[in-house]
């Protein structure tokens, strides 16, 4: 079984309106609410797999309810610590000219109380697991350092996954991680530098590695993806579909990349499902995960070329 560990849900409300003016009247043209969090969205890649998962995390009590009917829907099993308050909800509106504008919110504080019952959840959780991941951002007032006091819980035999960046990463790696999934302005941003060849991507990479992690999974976007443990280092190029949404892409790409990783499959068999996941969820539309169908289909296609 596969744990997954979101620390921030968040409903997506996604608006596509006509034109956008500050301190002017707006008619909704479409509207489309996702009940998302990066970890939620990797458990639900989990299942369209046929892995076994089960999702926790933080939720909250006024509005946490709709979360529970959409794992439900997608069969994922999940336990939560349940705090006050409403899960945070993050606006982007469209308009005519295809602009974005973003209006994220931030958690609600959690408690110590609450912090340490769900660190208490995953170690008790994690022991009958092969793997576990921790994905997404913190609840407001909430230390980096708690992505580590998680991994601190999980026992050393279990697979240790983490997409984040910063600080949260930074810390995470301090624990020894079996496999992170950065992309390219994560790692440009956690390493404070730029990165923009392969070879310098690959030295960023390595960086990581030399801080505590034992792979990297390094997204391109449409580029495709590299993946490296800093002895062998290889390239998959994503095949060319329609991009209808990338919401969830990347959770896509940790879901796929997790069970390959569990299943013992080589840093070449790693890349390929996670690129083959990520690629079939932007050609989703109105969706956090991807189908099955179309990421068997992109799998068979994909090539690896080691770098």
């Amino acid at each position: 079984m596969i744990l997954t560990v979101c620390l921030s849900p968040c409903i997506d409300v996604n608006i596509e309106v006509d034109s956008l003016s500050v301190g002017k009247a707006h008619k909704i043209i479409n509207k489309s609410v996702f009940f998302t969090g990066k970890a939620l969205n990797v458990a639900t890649g989990i299942a369209r797999l046929k892995k076994d998962v089960f999702a926790t995390g933080f939720m909250y009590e006024e509005n946490g309810n709709r979360f529970e009917q959409e794992l439900h829907k997608e069969g994922v099993p999940y336990k939560f610590v349940w705090c006050k308050g409403r899960v945070r909800e993050n606006y982007k509106f469209i308009d005519n000219k295809s602009m974005l504008t973003e209006v994220d919110d931030v958690s609600p504080a959690v408690s110590e109380e609450k912090q340490e019952e769900l660190i208490a959840l995953v170690k008790n959780l994690s022991s009958a697991c092969e793997a576990v991941v921790i994905s997404g951002g913190l609840a407001k007032g909430m230390s980096p350092d708690y992505y580590a006091k998680i991994l601190n819980a999980v026992p050393q035999n279990v697979k240790k996954i983490v997409d984040s960046e910063g600080e949260r990463l930074l810390e995470s790696l301090k624990c020894g991680v079996d496999l992170i999934k950065p992309n390219i302005d994560e790692l440009d941003r956690t390493l404070k530098k730029s990165f923009t060849s392969r070879r310098e991507m690959l030295e960023g990479c390595n960086e990581l590695i030399k801080k505590g992690a034992k792979r990297v999974l390094l997204s391109l976007g449409k580029g495709g993806a590299i993946i490296t443990d800093g002895v062998q280092s290889y390239y998959s190029k994503s095949v060319n579909v329609a991009m209808n949404s990338t919401l969830g892409a990347g959770d896509a790409m940790v879901a796929a990349a997790t069970c390959s990783l569990a299943s013992g499959h080589n840093l070449k068999e790693i890349l390929r499902h996670g690129v083959a996941a990520g690629t079939a969820a932007v050609t989703t539309p109105d969706s956090i995960s991807f189908m099955k169908s179309k990421y068997e289909d992109i799998l068979s296609q994909l090539t690896v070329e080691e770098i």
